[in-house]
Formats: structure tokens, C-alpha cells, sequence
């Protein structure tokens, strides 16, 4: 009999849920979006229930091309750090926070005071974010007192959707660490940053590892999706770790460059290396005893974006490229500073603004696009950088996202990484990953570096051109001098802004 697995990806865009067999070939993906709400600035929630409402609807139609009965296992990944809240009977008590919301930098200075700055990033791996999950229940506690006393469980988003699943309040070590409250080394809560925090430990859901078996369907969420009551359902990991996995970066000095919305470069690590100063994430990876370091740009692929809509002219990206390809390296002596929507790596900054810096008569709209993508580039390099300054020596890397798709930009971000870049036979990225732990919870592969190793193959290679390599080597101490002489005036104008 055939054996299949499910991955489910809640994103912040929609939910998706794939079906593959032992070999990872996809069988069938379905998808359906979410409505994103941003009601004040900084402010990002979402309906938990819209994740629910995707999910089953892209389920139900998943099992049009299967039988349930041969679905082996499920797992789940998706974005991290959302606060969903939720009461007694599992209902959510208001619009989930999610990753992106910007409101609780007051929030994270408490904690971070409470706790000691060097302690907090030894035991959990990281600085207190705003994106974190923890300052939002500090949030909830001093702003909206009325739900705070209403709160028994908080879950993260993909572990709603388990939840409405299975019943089950669990989530997995990788996406846990997301929390900002995990004793990461360990792989377990920490009573004493839960402590810094001051809300119950009986709120924070089961922890598990990302392969095991920690629920199963439900009979009432079998009658709604489709699937087989008592399938099992694996731990899974958050969208970064899912990915990675989805990716095959499995194993120690490997390394995946992920340009997107925003921008990730993430690790593989065999033991637990936080940066002496936080200025990486360093989590549980979702394979057990080993865990990966991750640094974020906030805005990467979405910078371009950005650009495209204002100020393309209704060009498509086809058109931009080759305009792009016309223009020299250093667009004529013109920087984009990336932080569009503030920055998180190596700068923990939440003003940081954009800025074209360099501008002259000569410039035109493709030296603006060049010098985007180049600013993007160089900021991925900044995350980089961190990881080799932790001992991690990549002589390769894989390369996904939006940018992946543009041979220009591709050729950019491998010139200035001075590295070879490859891709990989999937685009399925943190779904894949999810099915892949699902098909290591179900016995198909003994372990996950042994699945990967199966199912993820490299595809074609993008390599370094030596004189462009000189060239950025060249310009990239130049781009890491803007933010310093820029956050100033980042600060002022966004005082100005009220």
C-alpha cells in the first residue's frame, strides 16, 4: 500500500498543505489565504480562526487525490512567535499577534532589565525581540487587562491548528524556542524567564521534539477535513527550521541564504553556541540534539517589491531585470541602506529607515534597482558574517525565495557572499520540511539528515565572478558605514513621525 505524508504551512499569506510519498515527490498542494489586519502602526494580528478555516478547506481538498487511509503521518510548520490566546474551551480570546507586530519594544526592555541582558541571551538563545511571543503576553497583561485574566493556554499559530486537530496543546522545541522563555540548551521551559516574564508556566503548551508523535486526529476534525481519525501528527517545527530541513540544512557548516519578504541566513549546529552578544537567534533545530543559529533582515525580497510598485512604472520584473543587467556594479556609485521596515540583524533597531544614499544627476530608475538588489545582497551579508563569526565555514549555500527566481539578483547575492550559491529540486521550502518530519515520525527514515539526504537533491549552482568578488569586497565596508552615520537621522524622523 502506498504511503503518503502531509505538511502544513500556516504563513502569514495562507494556509497551504501538500501530500507527498516516501520518495518526497509532491502528490498534491492546495492553498488558501488569510486576510491580514494591521488596525494601528506597528500593529499586526490575524483571525486564528481564518488558519482553521484554510487549513481544513486545503485539506479536504488534498484528500480528493489520496485516500486517508493511506496517510501515514502529518506535520505542521509555519510562522513563528504569534501570540494566539486562548480560554478554557480552546477559543480565542482576540486577534493573534503575530511576528511582525512591532508594538512591545517597552515590553522587551522589562524583561531584558528583569532577567540581565547576558543571562537572557544565554538561556534563551537571543535578545527579546518584538516579534517575540513573550513581550506580547506583558503587552496583554498592561493594556488589555480584561482579556489577560481570561487566558489558560497560548498557543503559537501552527499549534492552533493542531490544536483544532488533535486537541492537543503542543508545540515543538524549534518553534518553542520562539517563545523567548525556553531554556534552549536544555530544550525545555525555563522557570526563571518565564519568571522575568510574570505569567503562569500552566499557559505554555507540551513541548516535544520536531519527529515525535505528540497527537493524533480528532473524529471531529476527521469529519471536517477528511482525514483518517488517529493519524498521526508529528511535532514540526516553525516556518525557519521547517525550511531548513526543506532545504537539506541539516548538518553542521551547512547553510541556507533565504531572500524572501524578508531575508534569513540560517545554520546547522551539533552543539549550543549562542552569540556572546545576541546578535543571532540561536534555537533548537528540528532535529533532535542539535540546533541552528539564524539571523533576520526584515526587509529583503520586500524591499524589491516595494520598489517595483512605487517606482517601476508598471514595469514587470522580467523588464527590471534586464534594465538591471545594463547597469555597472555600484549602480554608478549608488547605495540602498535596507531597512525599510525597521531591522533586526546585526542592527536591533525598529526606526531604521531606507535610504538611497549617493544620489546624483546620472542616476535613473535601473542604477535605483541595481542598488536595491545590492543593498539587499549586502545586508544578507551582514547576517552572514555572524554566522562565520560563530565558527560556521559554508564553501556553499543554498539560495531560495523571490530573489532565487531573478538571474541577476542571484548572480549579486553570489558575488557579494563570495561563495557558490545553489538552489534545490523544491520550492516547497518549510511544507517539504514538514512532511519530511512527518515521514521520520511515521518510520519511513530513521532519522531526518537520513531523509534528506533522500529526498533533497541540489540543482543548478550560480558561481562567484572574481572581479565582481573585488568589486564588493570593495563597497561593502562602505554600505556597513551608512547605518552608523544614518541612525541619527533614522531616530529623529521617526520622532518627527510622532
Amino acid at each position: 500500500m502506498p504511503r503518503y505524508f502531509i505538511g502544513i504551512d500556516v504563513s502569514t499569506t495562507a494556509s497551504k498543505a501538500l501530500v507527498v510519498d516516501e520518495q518526497g515527490n509532491v502528490i498534491a498542494t492546495k492553498s488558501y489565504p488569510h486576510e491580514l489586519s494591521t488596525p494601528r502602526p506597528l500593529w499586526s494580528e490575524q483571525d486564528p480562526q481564518e488558519w482553521w478555516k484554510a487549513t481544513s478547506a486545503a485539506l479536504r481538498d488534498l484528500m480528493k487525490a489520496v485516500r486517508a487511509e493511506d496517510i501515514a503521518a502529518i506535520g505542521l510548520t509555519g510562522q513563528m512567535h504569534g501570540l494566539t490566546a486562548l480560554d478554557g474551551a480552546g477559543n480565542p480570546l482576540r486577534p493573534a499577534i503575530l511576528w511582525n507586530d512591532q508594538r512591545t519594544a517597552q515590553e522587551c526592555a522589562q524583561i531584558t532589565e528583569r532577567m540581565g541582558a547576558q543571562r537572557l541571551w544565554q538561556v534563551t538563545g537571543s535578545r527579546m525581540v518584538e516579534g517575540f511571543t513573550a513581550p506580547k503576553m506583558l503587552w496583554l497583561g498592561s493594556h488589555e487587562p480584561d482579556v489577560y485574566k481570561q487566558i489558560k493556554r497560548v498557543l503559537l499559530p501552527k499549534d492552533y491548528v493542531r490544536f483544532k486537530l488533535s486537541g492537543a496543546y503542543v508545540t515543538d522545541v524549534a518553534d518553542g524556542s520562539g517563545f523567548g522563555v525556553m531554556d534552549v540548551a536544555k530544550r525545555t521551559w525555563s522557570d526563571e524567564a518565564i519568571a522575568a516574564c510574570g505569567f503562569p508556566k500552566a499557559w505554555m503548551p507540551d513541548l516535544c521534539e520536531s519527529p515525535e508523535v505528540c497527537a493524533r486526529v480528532s473524529e471531529a476534525a476527521a469529519a471536517e477535513t477528511g482525514l483518517k481519525a488517529g493519524t498521526p501528527i508529528v511535532g514540526g517545527a516553525g516556518d525557519q527550521p521547517a525550511g531548513g530541513v526543506g532545504n537539506g540544512i541539516v548538518e553542521r557548516d551547512q547553510v541556507s541564504l533565504t531572500v524572501g519578504t524578508s531575508g534569513v541566513a540560517f545554520a546547522s549546529n551539533t552543539s549550543y553556541n549562542p552569540h556572546p552578544e545576541g546578535l543571532l537567534h540561536t534555537f533548537c533545530h528540528a532535529i533532535p540534539g542539535t540546533w541552528f543559529s539564524m539571523g533576520v533582515m526584515l526587509s529583503a525580497a520586500g524591499g524589491m517589491r516595494w520598489f517595483h510598485d512605487a517606482l517601476a512604472g508598471g514595469m514587470s520584473y522580467d523588464e527590471l531585470n534586464q534594465k538591471v543587467a545594463g547597469v555597472p556594479r555600484g549602480a554608478s556609485g549608488l547605495i540602498f541602506a535596507p531597512y525599510l521596515t525597521g531591522e533586526r540583524h546585526p542592527h536591533f533597531d525598529s526606526l531604521a529607515r531606507g535610504a538611497f544614499v549617493g544620489l546624483t544627476l546620472r542616476h535613473e530608475m535601473p542604477h535605483m534597482a541595481r542598488a536595491v538588489m545590492e543593498g539587499v545582497a549586502f545586508g544578507m551579508r551582514d547576517l552572514l558574517e555572524l554566522l562565520r563569526g560563530q565558527g560556521i565555514k559554508p564553501t556553499e549555500a543554498v539560495v531560495s525565495g523571490g530573489a532565487a527566481n531573478s538571474p541577476i539578483w542571484r548572480q549579486i547575492l553570489t558575488d557579494v557572499m563570495g561563495i557558490p550559491l545553489y538552489t534545490v529540486n523544491t520550492a516547497e521550502g518549510g511544507a517539504l520540511g514538514a512532511a519530511i518530519l512527518a515521514a521520520v515520525g511515521a518510520g519511513t527514515f530513521p532519522d531526518v539528515p537520513t531523509a534528506c539526504r533522500a529526498i533533497v537533491r541540489k540543482e543548478s549552482y550560480t558561481y562567484p565572478d572574481p572581479k565582481a568578488v573585488a568589486d564588493y569586497e570593495h563597497l561593502y565596508p562602505i554600505f556597513r558605514g551608512v547605518y552608523g552615520t544614518l541612525k541619527g537621522t533614522f531616530s529623529a524622523l521617526a520622532g518627527f513621525e510622532g
